[in-house]
């Protein structure tokens, strides 16, 4: 009589930002590979708190079933996580990774800070998924950056370790905006007014692209077209996307405008944070708005700001910097460590 073989085991990851939860069960398999059995993504503000939506996933008749044979779960947060637990920068939400392991009965839980995993997962990119904005050779044992613009700004550093990579998390996108010419000057004026401090978050992000636009508009640089108007009333989301398209495309002079000054700003946070970490191994550009607007990328406006550092222009110079094409390599990077903790 044939005995029948037990289901194999079961990982969750996630990635969950300002923007979209996304989540991801994965199936391991005898020869260390894993498939993708479910996948589900939620509107993260659609939900009140990190418990509501952990509720919704489980509520699910496929998840529920999959529960139990879970063995491990990686939850990537945008927040700096600390004890295994985080506060959302652009949520407010509190998680604790025990009381949620406890109640959903999820074993081997492991809550990472979302660049965190973002670091996880470009190591697991191949040159398919990466377009470079600066071709140089990288030093196979030089430190490695990550950097993404999407709801918010984030950043992760990669230290060589033994065969692989140690991955530190940082919270850099919140330190203070530097402008780097008149314009950026006026901007950070501008925003003072609102917020007092103004972080690069503010500026480099989502958001900020529109308070980008805001400020050219409020501050006479130009008018929004009649165009661009009628498209930012039918839109249903952030109309931040609306901007950016109509840059990107150049069918608005003032979107035009505010996307080469977002740019440039990228760039320049992208070169601070290089020299910070002396990215010989490389400079990844990665979150949502990176490849929504590479073309724009591509013209020089972004590498121009990267490399104007004076006397380290040389050295940024030889340092390979590339966009990340693949949304989802924060979710790649929780099942990495998903599977690790298995």
């Amino acid at each position: 009589m044939s005995q029948e073989l037990p289901a194999a085991p079961l990982v969750l990851a996630a990635d969950i930002g300002g923007t979209h939860a996304v989540f991801r069960i994965s199936e391991l398999r005898p020869d260390g590979n894993h498939e993708t059995v479910i996948e589900k993504s939620y509107a993260s503000r659609d939900f009140e708190n990190f418990d509501s939506l952990m509720n919704r996933l489980f509520s699910s008749g496929d998840t529920l079933a999959a529960r139990p044979r879970l063995v491990a779960t990686c939850l990537a947060v945008a927040g700096p996580v600390k004890h295994n637990s985080a506060t959302l920068t652009n949520l407010g939400w509190t998680v604790d990774a025990a009381a949620i392991a406890e109640k959903y009965a999820l074993k081997s839980l492991r809550l990472i800070n979302d660049f965190h995993a973002a670091g996880h997962g470009v190591m697991t990119l191949d040159e398919s998924k990466l377009l470079a904005l600066q071709a140089a050779e990288p030093d196979t044992d030089g430190t490695i950056a990550v950097i993404g613009a999407g709801t918010g700004l984030g950043v992760a550093i990669l230290e060589r370790e033994g065969e692989g990579y140690r991955v530190l998390p940082s919270e850099a996108g919140n330190a203070d905006f530097a402008p780097i010419d008149e314009l950026q000057d006026q901007l950070m004026i501008h925003l003072r007014r609102t917020y007092g401090r103004v972080s690069w978050e503010r500026v480099i992000s989502g958001p900020g692209l529109m308070r980008i636009f805001s400020f050219l508009q409020d501050s006479g640089y130009g008018i929004p077209s009649k165009q661009l108007q009628d498209a930012t009333r039918r839109s249903i989301i952030d109309y931040a996307d609306v901007i950016a398209d109509f840059g990107l495309h150049k069918q608005d002079q003032l979107a035009t405008r505010a996307l080469d000054l977002f740019i440039s700003a990228y760039g320049s946070f992208a070169g601070n944070i290089a020299l910070t970490a002396l990215a010989r191994g490389g400079v990844y550009i990665a979150g949502g708005i990176a490849p929504k607007i590479v073309n724009r990328l591509k013209e020089g406006g972004f590498m121009r700001a990267f490399s104007a550092k004076g006397a380290f222009a040389p050295l940024l110079s030889g340092i390979p910097v590339r966009v990340v094409m693949d949304a989802q390599v924060g979710l790649r990077g929780a099942l990495r460590v998903a599977v690790g903790n298995n």
